[in-house]
C-alpha cells in the first residue's frame, strides 16, 4: 500500500497534462501533449542516441562518484587519527565546501579545457564533502565504552578500527555515499549543458536550441528515473550493511557469552 501511494501524485499529475493538452488548455510549444514525448522517447531509443548519452553521463558520475569516494574516506581515515591535522585543515576545508561547485566551471574551463577533466573535477568538487563529512562524523561519533572495552580485550588500534569503529560508522557512511550521489549527479548535468558534446545535459540544451521540448521533457525524465534508480541501489546497499553490522555484533555478544 506505501508504494502504491507513492505513485498517486505522479499519477494525478499526469492525467492533467494528458487532459489538459487534449484540450488544448496551454500552448502545446511550451507543454507538449504526453504522447509526443513518448513517440521523442521511442525514436531516440530506437536510434541508439538516448543509450549514447546515458552511458556517457553515467560513466562520468560514476567514475567522479568513485575518485571523490576514494579522496573523502581516505582524508577523513587520517584526520581521525590526527586531531593536530585536522585543526590544522579545518579552515581551508570549511572554506571550501561553502563554495558551489558550479562556481567553478568557468576557472576549471580555464585550467582543463571542455573535455572529461573539467566536468570529473566539477563532480568530485560535488561529491566530497557529503562523504567526507559524514565519513568523519561516523568515525568521531564511535561510543567509547565499546573502544575500552576492545582495550579490555588486549585489541591493537587497528583491530580497534576495524572491529569497533568502522562498523559503527557504515551507517553515516553509507549516508554520505547517497547524499554525494545526488550532488554528483545534479552537478554532471549543470557541466554537461554549460561545456559538454554529449551526456544528458548536452542532449537537454541541444534540444532546447532547436525547439523540441519533447526532447527536453524526455531529458528530464530521463535523468530522475536514473536518480532515483541510483539512489534506490544505494539504499538497499545500506540496508544491507545495517543488517550485515547488526549480525556481526550478535556473532559478538555471542562470543563475549
Amino acid at each position: 500500500m506505501k508504494k502504491v501511494k507513492g505513485f498517486i501524485v505522479p499519477a494525478i499529475i499526469f492525467c492533467i497534462w494528458w487532459r489538459g493538452s487534449e484540450l488544448g488548455l496551454w500552448n502545446a510549444y511550451i507543454i507538449p501533449h504526453p504522447m509526443k514525448v513518448v513517440n521523442a522517447f521511442v525514436i531516440l531509443f530506437k536510434k541508439g542516441i538516448l543509450f549514447k548519452h546515458v552511458t556517457v553521463s553515467l560513466y562520468r558520475a560514476l567514475l567522479g562518484f568513485t575518485i571523490s569516494f576514494i579522496f573523502a574516506f581516505l582524508l577523513a581515515i587520517s584526520l581521525s587519527f590526527s586531531k593536530n591535522l585536522l585543526e590544522l585543515l579545518e579552515r581551508i576545508l570549511d572554506f571550501m565546501r561553502h563554495i558551489p561547485p558550479m562556481a567553478l566551471i568557468p576557472v576549471l574551463i580555464l585550467w582543463f579545457g571542455i573535455g572529461e577533466m573539467s566536468k570529473l573535477a566539477v563532480i568530485i568538487l560535488a561529491t566530497f564533502f557529503p562523504i567526507f563529512l559524514n565519513t568523519l562524523s561516523g568515525i568521531m561519533c564511535c561510543d567509547q565504552k565499546l573502544i575500552e572495552v576492545g582495550k579490555v580485550f588486549g585489541f591493537s588500534k587497528f583491530h580497534i578500527y576495524i572491529k569497533i569503529i568502522f562498523p559503527q560508522a557504515i551507517p553515516s557512511i553509507m549516508v554520505g555515499a547517497r547524499l554525494g550521489f545526488g550532488y554528483s549527479w545534479r552537478a554532471l548535468i549543470g557541466a554537461e549543458i554549460i561545456a559538454a558534446s554529449s551526456g544528458l545535459g548536452y542532449m537537454i540544451l541541444d534540444a532546447e536550441q532547436l525547439s523540441r521540448p519533447d526532447i527536453i521533457i524526455v531529458g528530464i525524465f530521463t535523468i530522475g528515473i536514473l536518480g532515483s534508480t541510483m539512489d534506490y541501489i544505494l539504499f538497499k546497499c545500506t540496508n544491507w550493511f545495517l543488517h550485515w553490522e547488526k549480525q556481526e555484533q550478535r556473532g559478538g555478544e555471542n562470543w563475549l557469552s
